[in-house]
């Protein structure tokens, strides 16, 4: 039993801890959560820094560049852009931190959203804009449309155990079809809609898709800044059989890489490019 014992501490030292704040949440019922957000930067190095600035710790993934957060992965690869989120239908991406003064006393410059207490943002070396909320701020609240329930949207009801978390992707979509586009990312992905604040949304593991109205024309996310977002998804070959068969359109078919993540591409109505990957959470 001594020896057992032994054997047993030496196996837990030599393995590689993996904190539960950079994990990938748990998948829904259809196998879906937040994967990855694919970001093409001219300078890499800068704006890894930027990230691991933020909360986040670097990593490789297949060679890329890589940065942990909770609950998404943010990839960084060399390239020119046509140009940052605002203009294109993903608008912006969100976090959520304990403190923004904190954030700030680290070093990172913080500019403030005066007339909403507890909104700020920050800003990539490449001029990316992030928005950041805190404990405090009464935009977060999350309301489930009346008579649903979803076990993964308590997390907006319970206090932070983490410096900073991902929040929410923020889509512009044409006038008077936010609640289409609510509907589309629930019923592909087994989301649960609801309302952020007084924003249409559709809440997944790890991330809550919010959707506002535009009246100019939004520019689809490939080849922008934020190249395209990315969902993690259990049995990834079986979930595009059943979107095909539902009539979606993949813009390239599942495969699985030489490096054992699996892959599959969709756009969504609006011009969102989603790659759908299995293998991220391992």
């Amino acid at each position: 039993m001594k020896c057992r014992a032994v054997l047993i501490v030496m196996l837990l030292l030599s393995t590689p801890a993996v904190p539960a704040w950079a994990q990938l949440s748990a998948p829904n019922a259809m196998g879906v959560a937040m994967g990855h957000l694919h970001y093409v930067v001219r300078d890499v190095q800068a704006n890894k820094a930027f990230w691991i600035a933020l909360g986040g710790r670097p990593r490789k993934v297949s060679a890329i560049d890589v940065v942990a957060f909770p609950d998404v992965i943010v990839f960084l690869s060399q390239g020119e852009s046509s140009g940052g989120t605002t203009g294109s239908v993903v608008n912006h991406v969100a976090f959520k931190v304990q403190s923004l003064t904190a954030l700030e006393a680290s070093g990172m410059k913080v500019t403030y959203l005066r007339q909403y207490p507890g909104v700020a943002s920050v800003v990539s070396p490449e001029g990316e804009r992030i928005e950041l909320f805190d404990e405090t701020s009464e935009n977060l609240v999350f309301t489930l449309d009346p008579g649903l329930s979803d076990a993964a949207a308590e997390r907006h009801h319970r206090k932070m155990t983490v410096p900073i978390v991902v929040h929410h992707i923020h889509l512009y979509v044409p006038a008077g079809v936010e609640v289409q586009a609510k509907e589309w990312y629930a019923r592909l992905f087994g989301g649960a809609n609801g309302k952020r604040w007084h924003y249409e949304a559709t809440d997944l593991p790890g991330i809550n898709m919010n959707f506002s109205s535009t009246e100019r024309s939004a520019v689809p996310t490939k080849g922008r800044m934020l190249d395209h977002i990315g969902f993690e998804v259990t049995n990834l070959k079986a979930f595009c059989g059943k979107l095909e068969m539902s009539g979606v359109k993949l813009d390239a078919p599942y495969r699985m890489q030489a490096d054992g993540v699996a892959t599959a591409w969709l756009t969504d109505p609006w011009g969102t490019s989603i790659e759908l990957t299995e293998g991220l959470r391992q």
